[in-house]
């Protein structure tokens, strides 16, 4: 019997085509998900159900990212979507923004592939879905094996109040800037350079929430030379300005 024959036969055998799925809510720091050619939502695992505080999957299907995620996660959450409707090719290990249990911005790495339905004599097979999982944690169980990606964001944890050079990067992990430009590419399909602009600004926005120290004193403790440098980074990768963001977390909490 031809594998593909074998195989089609199991999974058409199963009560639940989706029970497969169910081995995702076992899995510490792992989110799956499935949406629609449409962007609406389909499916979730149990640990992203209690992070966006819903009892069940009923609260969570059919909805859209915009409905459930801050404007600015959402836009750039849906922008990636797009690209693999788009070009019908996996998006892997996206660094994103994504919040934590307290509603804090948080890293993770999140990869998401097509679905395609059946295919018909005249027509290939169209995408009408995508499933993804996002994973958090950078330095331990999303990076393995530990590889030069997986050491630069070590490195980069403990240096967050200053500007790092590409150099001093490479020789801080023992390697050249040519292959930590072509291992992080690789891993999270951004420079080093934005890795570490992304990492300065996640720090900077922890400390927005965590404390009411002036933003021009976040700025700086950051390594940015000044507020308006901070803020243009700032909104380019978080939708908006610092203190739009301290107050919008501000007025949520105040309302929960």
């Amino acid at each position: 019997m031809r594998a593909d024959v074998f195989q089609k036969r199991f999974f058409d055998s199963l009560a639940d085509s989706g029970a497969i799925r169910g081995i995702f809510d076992h899995l510490p720091g792992v989110y799956f998900f499935v949406k629609d050619r449409d962007g609406r939502l389909i499916s979730a695992s149990a640990m992203i159900l209690e992070r966006l505080g819903m009892k069940d999957e009923s609260e969570f299907i059919g909805k859209v990212d915009e409905q459930v995620y801050p404007p600015q996660l959402a836009a750039a959450y849906r922008a990636d979507d797009e690209w693999v409707f788009r070009t019908g090719k996996p998006l892997v290990n996206r660094l994103e923004v994504w919040l934590d249990e307290d509603r804090r911005p948080d890293w993770c790495v999140t990869t998401k592939v097509p679905l395609f339905g059946k295919k018909t004599a005249s027509k290939p097979a169209p995408i009408v879905g995508l499933m993804g999982i996002s994973r958090r944690d950078l330095d331990r169980e999303v990076l393995r094996p530990v590889n030069e990606a997986t050491q630069a964001v070590n490195y980069l944890r403990t240096r967050l109040d200053r500007i790092v050079s590409a150099d001093e990067l490479a020789e801080g992990i023992g390697t050249s800037v040519r292959t930590l430009n072509r291992k992080i590419n690789d891993t999270f399909g951004i420079p080093p350079y934005e890795l570490m602009l992304r990492m300065r600004i996640q720090s900077a926005a922890e400390s927005l929430l965590r404390s009411d120290e002036e933003i021009c004193h976040v700025a700086v403790n950051h390594g940015f030379c000044d507020q308006s440098t901070f803020t243009q980074h700032f909104r380019k990768r978080m939708g908006m300005t610092p203190r739009q963001f301290r107050m919008a977390h501000l007025a949520s909490n105040k309302s929960s």
